[in-house]
């Protein structure tokens, strides 16, 4: 829906169904009843997830016209699109799997610039597009710095043809889309700082040669282009997993001309570990509840010095849970956004509060989506409907922004 500070969604990452005719069907029995409750009297927006399989399938036969009839029926729209998980995201073990194929891969480039192909026709006039994707590659993959780096410059290579595909599609059809970059914990890409340092210095520096032997484009039109079509996806439950600074990333990178696509509204896990041993325990059994065998829980723990440590998955940071010299935990387990105090465990929807009100007093990005994917796998407690679930987290999201 739009409001005054941009364009308001969910991701449709929440969904179960891989294929398209699996996916559409779950749209088909959800979406009129959200529009109904959430933007009765105008357009509402979608944040469209298709996996590999379902992109493939939404360009056979008329699949793809069926779905535009069907939103232009319906009253929605897609602006945005998830193209981080490329296989199965519910339903199977996924864990370090959502990161393959990286972006050292052709399978990555290519379902990234087909995803693109879908979207370019179906971004509504006068609105710009954008993916959101992953990290480049996952860290622990690699066994040395050396193997990094290699596959850093691989991947930026690629990331650098899909921007050349952009460029293409707004040539012939004079819209914008852009590829937003998403750090998360243990990415090759996890924090404002890498990511800057990565546009600047392996980007734009790598960029400019390969736009200059391809297109004949001078260093000034390379780095225009690149700044278009490559952007930040602003994930705040990962900004927040790493106790980043939001208004000084977000000062930084609007100095420096880089653009952040996407804000995906979500919130993690935090937990203060109290010295005493018995309340310690009983913190730990409340963060126990969330080890599950889905998906990656990524743990970034602060030390009584302000230093950090990394956990690459919950049960990696609950067997390490009694180390006296932690204070606080922050887990990347994707939380309803509408819940901040769980007793003894917390949730960072402070610094959803902090970004939103950021967008809302200088609006940096123009899509805003929720991405709570979690549903299924959250104890008892915190489940609910899942209709009544996404109108909560967006109606808390639009009275914070319109307040």
């Amino acid at each position: 829906m739009k409001l005054t500070s941009g364009h308001l969604t969910f991701c449709t990452n929440i969904y179960a169904g891989e294929n398209w005719m699996a996916h559409f069907a779950v749209l088909k029995d959800s979406f009129p009843a959200l529009k109904a409750q959430l933007s009765p009297e105008a357009p509402m927006g979608i944040g469209l997830r298709l996996s590999n399989l379902a992109s493939i399938e939404l360009l056979e036969e008329n699949h793809l016209e069926t779905f535009k009839q069907w939103l232009e029926q319906e009253g929605g729209y897609v602006f945005t699109m998830n193209g981080f998980p490329y296989g199965g995201f519910h339903h199977t073990r996924v864990k370090d799997q959502v990161h393959a194929p990286d972006w050292t891969t052709r399978d990555r480039v290519e379902y990234t610039l087909r995803l693109a192909e879908i979207l370019s026709q179906l971004i509504p006039e006068g609105m710009d597009g954008g993916i959101s994707t992953s990290p480049l590659s996952y860290k622990p993959w690699f066994k040395d710095a050396l193997e990094r780096e290699k596959a850093t410059v691989t991947a930026s290579t690629h990331v650098l043809e899909v921007a050349g595909g952009l460029a293409k599609i707004f040539k012939k059809t004079d819209k914008i889309i852009h590829l937003d970059i998403e750090p998360e914990p243990d990415g090759f890409l996890e924090s404002g700082p890498e990511f800057i340092n990565w546009f600047e210095n392996e980007l734009l520096s790598t960029g400019k040669n390969y736009f200059s032997d391809r297109s004949g484009l001078n260093a000034n039109d390379a780095e225009n282009l690149i700044k278009m079509h490559i952007r930040l996806c602003y994930d705040v439950c990962h900004f927040a997993i790493g106790y980043e600074p939001h208004t000084a990333i977000i000062n930084e990178l609007q100095e420096k001309g880089i653009q952040i696509g996407k804000i995906q509204i979500s919130a993690a896990l935090k937990a203060k570990l109290p010295a005493s041993v018995s309340e310690r325990a009983a913190v730990l059994a409340q963060l126990g509840r969330f080890d599950e065998p889905t998906y990656l829980h990524q743990v970034i723990a602060r030390k009584n010095d302000g230093s950090l440590l990394r956990y690459p998955d919950l049960a990696d940071a609950l067997a390490a849970g009694e180390n006296p010299e932690v204070e606080e935990w922050r887990a990347h387990f994707h939380v309803p956004i509408f819940v901040e105090d769980m007793g003894l465990i917390q949730s960072t929807q402070s610094d959803i509060t902090e970004v939103l009100n950021l967008q809302k007093n200088n609006p940096f990005t123009a899509h805003l989506e929720v991405e709570t994917y979690t549903w299924e796998v959250l104890p008892t407690a915190l489940k609910a409907p899942l209709n009544d679930s996404i109108i909560r987290e967006l109606a808390w999201v639009k009275n914070l922004l319109e307040k």
